[in-house]
């Protein structure tokens, strides 16, 4: 029996080694790292693909698309900023190449507008605002912390003004005749008087300022400051901060839209993706939606009474204002990695957003609002598939009674 045994053993040995010499390999190092390095560098290249092509936005019951302004492209990274409507005219502010663009805006109903100047500067362009010159634009560049004075109709800068460090947004209040220019990490702001042209006060924040808005009815502008999670209330004639208050649930403070007839505030909350709504009159959150991740543009569109948030995980959100006190999130559109700043058309309703783009020509999307009510709609809500609509049936049939009597 032990001999049997043995024989057994050292037979079953036999066969191991044999098995290892005739193509069962054991585990190496080299194996497992030439395994991995494989495996990453196919999601890298998935990845790598994902950020280079900017494929057609998600279809929505509540957006058509109606197609990409391109843009000239400056580099392999062409990384955009904030966008400017001015009568019939977008700016946009190239972050990473330092061009300014300007587009005409097509005012009919398919139109996407063409390319119509290309000013090329030093990098990181932020903000444009216009004051009352409609030809003349005011620029931050936090690369040379300078506000550039551009002559658009002759695509030269004509101006340089020195300011303090890292100069953002910026914009002009008609009521005071004054450029406001957020700088971040200086923790202030810049007055500058745009028909002298030059840098006038300087109004310490106490804390890192985001995007800026205007209300028109008490003639103060409302900061966000997003180291706090808060938003201070700043008098430009008075060149002082006359209020600020804590922004609960608000995690980061980026961009920044403002209601005037219903007296709220919305602010796009970066580090927990949400939607702040806050009562400027009690000065204080009241309510607090989930939106797209790195949300850091917010827009109102009063007439459609619809606020829109941009983020860089690539998500285009919709939340409807049923009341002063009352919001619901309609959609939320996957767009492309990258595209987190937007602006919307008073006239037209369309909505823009910025791409960024890696290896390609960035681009402008141009979304237009649903016509919802009855059995119309702008665009064919039949290219959605039917297992779609259904589920989402409520949530239109909600929406129409809304809308219907605005398209009318």
């Amino acid at each position: 029996m032990n001999l049997v045994k043995e024989q057994f053993v050292h037979q079953s040995v036999e066969e191991s080694r044999t098995g290892v010499q005739t193509g069962r390999q054991p585990f190496t190092v080299a194996g497992v790292f030439w395994t991995m390095l494989v495996v990453c560098l196919a999601v890298g290249s998935i990845g790598l693909a994902y950020l280079i092509h900017p494929a057609r936005p998600a279809r929505s019951l509540f957006m058509g698309f109606d197609g990409f302004i391109m843009l000239p492209k400056g580099g392999i990274l062409n990384v955009l900023d904030y966008l400017t409507l001015n009568d019939r005219a977008l700016l946009i502010a190239g972050e990473s190449t330092g061009s300014v663009f300007k587009i005409a805006v097509d005012a009919e109903p398919h139109g996407t507008g063409d390319t119509v100047m290309e000013l090329r500067g030093a990098p990181s362009v932020h903000g444009i605002a216009i004051a009352r010159e409609a030809n003349i634009a005011f620029v931050t560049r936090s690369g040379g912390n300078t506000v550039d004075v551009i002559d658009l109709k002759r695509s030269q800068i004509v101006a340089s003004i020195p300011v303090a460090d890292d100069p953002d947004a910026i914009l002009y209040d008609k009521g005071s005749n004054l450029i406001y220019v957020a700088n971040g990490s200086a923790k202030l702001a810049t007055l500058i008087d745009p028909d002298r042209r030059s840098t006038i006060a300087a109004i310490s924040l106490g804390a890192e300022p985001e995007y800026a808005a205007m209300d028109s009815p008490d003639g103060l502008l409302y900061q966000n400051l997003k180291d706090i999670n808060s938003v201070a209330a700043v008098d430009l004639l008075r060149r002082a901060v006359v209020g600020r208050w804590l922004l609960s649930s608000c995690e980061g403070p980026t961009g920044m839209a403002i209601d005037s007839e219903h007296r709220r505030l919305f602010a796009a909350c970066s580090g927990n993706a949400t939607l702040a709504v806050f009562d400027m009159e009690r000065h204080r959150v009241i309510a607090s939606l989930k939106i797209g991740g790195g949300p850091d543009s917010v827009a109102f569109d009063p007439s459609l009474q619809r606020i829109y948030t941009a983020g860089r995980t690539g998500e285009l959100t919709i939340v409807q204002q049923d009341a002063a006190s009352s919001y619901r999130v309609l959609d939320r559109i996957r767009t492309h990695y990258g595209a987190h700043t937007l602006a919307i058309d008073p006239v037209s309703h369309r909505v823009y957003l910025a791409y960024a783009s890696l290896f390609v020509r960035p681009r402008i999307a141009v979304f237009s609002p649903l016509k919802v009510g009855g059995s119309l709609m702008v665009r064919r809500v039949e290219l959605l598939s039917q297992a779609r609509l259904n589920d989402r049936l409520l949530v239109v049939r909600d929406a129409a009674t809304h809308f219907e009597a605005f398209w009318q």
